[in-house]
């Protein structure tokens, strides 16, 4: 597999619901295993690839993107288009590897990663079950990507943010859920009194809504 990762396995033989979880700038493939055991109850089987992009933290520490970060210039479309394609490739050939259930598939992303789940998401809404973004903002790449906005219908979408993130701003969550209301998809969208984290509150109602709309959603006709 061409993406360094860590995985939770859940008991029993599968396939398995699962969630594509994707780290941050600067994290790795271990930053957010832990939250594994506490969504749906460990239920899920959790994939977490580490991004190839390499960043100097520190004397002897590396932490790891998925595309170059240069503060206040947006990414270039080329660059998601590369880290979208690794994360794909990494997804065919764990899904050769781990019993994955292809139909409760769910791609969760904080902050860098929020913006390549935006992105994986809506380029390929077939795919997943359900979408997560945590502390980030959508790319207008993203939506320029989706060929036919009928088929964000199926795609539930949660967005989580603080209101007192620090790095992303939550005036840029509160954007990306007016272009995402445009949408019109299924859209929860949910404000903690945070800063740029994860908080057990904001777990809690992770782990509910996965529950409801990967585990046991409710099929519109």
């Amino acid at each position: 597999m061409d993406l360094v990762h860590t995985v939770y396995e859940p008991p029993g033989d599968g396939p398995h619901p699962t969630l594509l979880v994707l780290h941050g700038w600067g994290a790795n493939a271990l930053d957010l295993l832990g939250l594994a055991p506490h969504l749906a109850a460990g239920h899920f089987l959790v994939l977490c690839p580490q991004g190839p992009v390499q960043t100097p933290l520190g004397p002897g520490v590396v932490g790891y993107g998925w595309y170059p970060l240069i503060p206040g210039t947006p990414p270039e479309p080329q660059q998601l288009r590369t880290a979208r394609d690794h994360i794909l490739n990494f997804l065919d050939t764990a899904a050769e590897r781990y019993p994955i259930d292809p139909k409760k598939l769910g791609v969760v992303g904080f902050s860098q990663g929020g913006v390549m789940a935006y992105t994986l998401a809506f380029g390929a809404p077939g795919r997943f079950a359900a979408l997560a973004a945590l502390s980030t903002w959508c790319p207008p790449e993203a939506v320029e990507s989706v060929a036919d906005p009928d088929t964000l219908r199926y795609l539930p979408t949660l967005v989580q943010h603080g209101s007192r993130d620090e790095l992303v701003a939550v005036d840029r969550a509160r954007e990306s859920v007016e272009t995402l209301r445009a949408l019109r998809l299924p859209l929860t969208y949910r404000e903690y009194d945070i800063g740029h984290e994860i908080n057990h509150r904001s777990l809690a109602d992770l782990s509910e809504w996965l529950r409801d709309n990967v585990i046991s959603p409710v099929i519109a006709v």
